[in-house]
């Protein structure tokens, strides 16, 4: 059977619309080890759930979450994007990879791991995002657990993996190859993958071993992971 953690990308988005609180439930009724959740910080600094810099995509709303303050935030979605808080009480008891998308900014990142703990949410939540910032969640937190995101088939520098000391390197799909696998491993760092969403991509990731795989279709990958290995 496979051992592979099912990491739910943004929710349930098939579903329901992505990074909002029935998606990140539904998600976990599928089956979810754990939910991906993008995390911005409001004008007034109030952490929230979305991807985008702005709201014109899921909300209609063209403006920039960073232009707005949690209370308009709410009022142009109809309380459909909730704070970060709200999303650690309504995934209690599961783990959460909180992504930190867009350029990286120390004091908003810190502002976000004080929430984490905060909400009592330290051991169950990690962090994934590029290199500065995950640099700046080491310096929020020692102890964070990190998943290093990683777009080249080069390896991170030694220098890097020094600094940021992470439990994970978290590759594209489709640089994911059987030699990058066994390199991470040889290596002492667990593998993770973003974001397939197929049988055929699913299957070949399980065939390589991969340790996480984060996707859109959580239902299908805990389906797929569930059927018995194939014979030798």
């Amino acid at each position: 059977m496979q051992t592979v953690t099912a990491v739910a990308h943004r929710g349930d988005p098939y579903r329901f619309p992505e990074n909002t609180i029935d998606s990140l439930r539904s998600a976990l009724d599928q089956g979810a080890d754990a939910v991906e959740i993008d995390v911005r910080l409001t004008r007034d600094g109030v952490p929230v759930l979305l991807h985008d810099e702005s709201l014109k995509r899921l909300w209609a709303h063209d403006r920039p979450v960073r232009a707005l303050s949690a209370r308009e935030v709410r009022e142009v979605t109809g309380g459909r994007v909730p704070t970060l808080e709200d999303a650690l009480a309504a995934t209690d008891g599961s783990r959460v990879m909180i992504d930190l998308p867009g350029p990286a900014r120390p004091r908003a990142v810190r502002r976000i791991v004080d929430v984490v703990h905060a909400c009592g949410a330290r051991d169950r939540a990690y962090y994934c995002a590029g290199a500065e910032t995950m640099l700046a969640v080491r310096a929020a937190d020692p102890s964070a657990e990190i998943a290093l995101t990683w777009t080249t088939l080069a390896p991170p520098r030694a220098g890097l993996l020094d600094a940021v000391r992470p439990r994970w390197l978290n590759y594209r799909f489709g640089l994911i190859s059987r030699d990058l696998a066994a390199r991470v491993r040889r290596d002492g760092y667990l593998l993770s993958a973003w974001t397939p969403d197929t049988s055929r991509s699913l299957r070949r990731l399980l065939d390589l071993g991969v340790d996480s795989i984060t996707t859109n279709r959580v239902d299908l990958l805990c389906a797929l992971r569930r059927r018995p290995a194939p014979a030798p």
